[in-house]
């Protein structure tokens, strides 16, 4: 097959690449490269099924010859992208959205949306399945991100319903791994990167906010399944395994053998308490469910950033 994936240089659609070029794939990523790095597809430089373009895929996309499968990744999802560059990510998400969208219909490809968790907010319903339709504050700082998805989703739904368009739409949960920024904002390479430098970690609030963490093979595996099933609509892939965030600042320390302890300052603004996939769906069509453990792939997380700040 021939895939277009854009924001191929970020942390999930890098891996993705890895994915489809071992599978014998030929890749397409477009890139602005706002948040997306070079250096997580510059292995594949100069291999003969791989091509970088930069673009904002705000903008018209262009893609000569015929294309298999869009895979719409772009788009900033740090909490500190929220207030940092808020336009960027509607504009992303909606505009961008409508572009890829576009391409997948003229190329007549499959087309898979990557939506998130945060469609459902702050939920009042927990684990969170797709059915829940979410508690979402349009006009808080997340909402830029929050509700530019739940927009994409439904100019998905829209193309395929009105355009017959053969579409996809996962909605990811906390993941992580390695080739995430060091400054993501995220909780995970903000504890790790503050327990390498042997300063405290930061808890908001009390800490006894959950969340559930996939490790990233396991969710590009949930991603793949998806892409070559016959599902349409939402499909949740994440971890069940809930935490709080204060146990995972007491692992992370565990593991990395940070002394320093833990400091805690106030909640932000429309900070989700609890967030936890339902995955029926997931193991029910997919015949997925996540493998690596939460230690294990800290462990894993935590040697690539060492290696990183070396």
């Amino acid at each position: 097959m021939r895939i277009l994936i854009t924001g191929g240089a970020g942390f999930l659609g890098s891996h993705l690449c890895d994915r489809f070029l071992a599978e014998g794939h030929e890749v397409i990523v477009l890139d602005n490269l706002i948040t997306g790095r070079l250096e997580n597809i510059s292995h594949h430089f100069g291999h003969p099924r791989f091509q970088f373009i930069k673009h904002d895929v705000t903008n018209y996309i262009h893609v000569p010859g015929p294309v298999d499968a869009v895979l719409h990744f772009a788009s900033p999802a740090s909490p500190k992208d929220f207030t940092a560059i808020p336009i960027p990510i509607l504009k992303v998400n909606s505009l961008g959205t409508h572009n890829a969208l576009g391409l997948a219909l003229a190329k007549k490809a499959r087309f898979l949306l990557a939506s998130t968790s945060e469609v459902y907010g702050d939920p009042q319903v927990h684990p969170q399945p797709e059915s829940y339709w979410g508690h979402v504050n349009p006009i808080g700082e997340r909402g830029v991100y929050d509700e530019s998805k739940r927009f994409a989703e439904a100019l998905t739904m829209a193309y395929h319903r009105i355009h017959k368009l053969d579409t996809r739409i996962v909605r990811i949960f906390n993941t992580y791994g390695p080739r995430m920024r060091l400054d993501d904002g995220r909780v995970i390479p903000n504890y790790i990167g503050q327990a390498l430098r042997g300063q405290p970690l930061t808890v908001y609030g009390d800490g006894s906010q959950t969340r559930s963490f996939c490790y990233v093979s396991d969710e590009i595996e949930g991603f793949c399944r998806l892409l070559f099933s016959d599902e349409v609509y939402p499909v949740n892939i994440g971890s069940t395994d809930e935490i709080t965030v204060l146990e995972l600042a007491e692992m992370v320390n565990r593991i990395t053998g940070n002394k320093a302890g833990i400091v805690f300052k106030p909640l932000p603004q429309d900070d989700p308490k609890v967030r936890r996939p339902d995955i029926t769906r997931a193991r029910t069509i997919l015949g997925w469910e996540p493998k690596v453990s939460l230690e294990e792939g800290l462990e894993r997380t935590i040697a690539w950033f060492r290696e990183q700040l070396s």
